[in-house]
């Protein structure tokens, strides 16, 4: 049985379009240990728990706009709305709350 890091990894490929290496250059970690994470083989430590569930939380808040390969587009995007910056940079920067006001702004104003 998976844990629950390794079922939201699964779930940031799957809705996210994320590859292992996006999740490990967010989360500043080789590839190797996201595999090793994805396995249930181990565990990241509290901080990067939380940043892959804020990064969890954006996937699923813009699956109501965008693919899984558009959404990965869009995290890794420099975006108007955000300034110029990227939305993995506000996750990233624990911003994650100034990040998910923007999509709802979007959401509300009809801006994808």
């Amino acid at each position: 049985m998976a844990n629950a890091v390794a079922r939201i990894l699964e779930d940031l490929k799957y809705r996210g379009g994320l590859q292992g290496t996006d999740i490990a250059n967010i989360v500043a970690v080789s590839p190797a240990m996201v595999s090793l994470w994805s396995q249930g083989r181990a565990t990241p430590d509290l901080h990067t728990q939380t940043i892959i569930a804020d990064l969890l939380c954006v996937v699923e808040r813009l699956r109501d706009f965008y693919s899984p390969d558009e959404t990965r587009l869009w995290l890794h995007s420099r975006h108007p709305l955000l300034n110029g910056e990227r939305a993995i940079d506000f996750i990233c920067n624990n911003l994650t709350e100034e990040l998910l006001a923007v999509i709802e702004r979007m959401d509300a104003g009809g801006f994808v």
